[in-house]
């Protein structure tokens, strides 16, 4: 599919972009460039070849999945400003 340059005016204003009489006829010259790359591309055999996920494989060491409190409450608390019960105390906002 070639893309002309009345294709670019439409597409363009359908996009809300301003273009200058300059711009348009570079603009199609470049999108056909990218349109044939596009075609190259389409054209290679990839029969047989597996999806790639990442480039180089990468395992991460998983920890167990096991549910903790942590029990580092006082740890915590002792960054906070004002402590209450347990839990940060702050200033009252609605009176």
């Amino acid at each position: 599919m070639a893309v002309d340059e009345t294709m670019v005016v439409r597409v363009a204003k359908l996009a809300r972009i301003r273009l200058a009489d300059a711009e348009v006829a570079p603009l199609a010259h470049e999108l056909n460039r990218i349109l044939g790359w596009i075609d190259q591309l389409q054209a290679v055999d990839t029969e047989g070849v597996a999806p790639l996920d990442m480039v180089i494989p990468v395992r991460r060491a998983w920890r167990d999945d096991a549910v903790t409190d942590g029990n580092i409450q006082t740890d915590i608390l002792a960054n906070a400003p004002a402590a209450a019960h347990g839990f940060f105390a702050v200033p009252k906002v609605i009176e």
